[in-house]
């Protein structure tokens, strides 16, 4: 009986990650990874940065992107 707690806080904690979106930016003239979205994004940062890329659904996955299209996250970039 001990067991079934268990394998269903396991299978929550599994599952949460699954939810998490990540984007790439250009932040105030860098290249960030952020899980915030555009509108969140904007509240926070105003009008100082711009969407460089798709949605991903992992936090590595944006950061291969960012890589391999604009040389990694802290690489300077323009939203021009």
């Amino acid at each position: 009986m001990r067991r079934l707690p268990l394998a269903a806080a396991m299978l929550l904690l599994g599952a949460a990650p699954a939810f998490a979106s990540y984007y790439v930016y250009c932040d105030r003239g860098r290249i960030s990874v952020d899980s915030r979205d555009n509108n969140q994004m904007r509240i926070a940062r105003g009008s100082s940065f711009c969407q460089m890329g798709p949605q991903f659904s992992t936090r590595s996955g944006a950061q291969d992107f960012a890589r391999r299209n604009f040389g990694g996250e802290g690489r300077s970039c323009s939203c021009r």
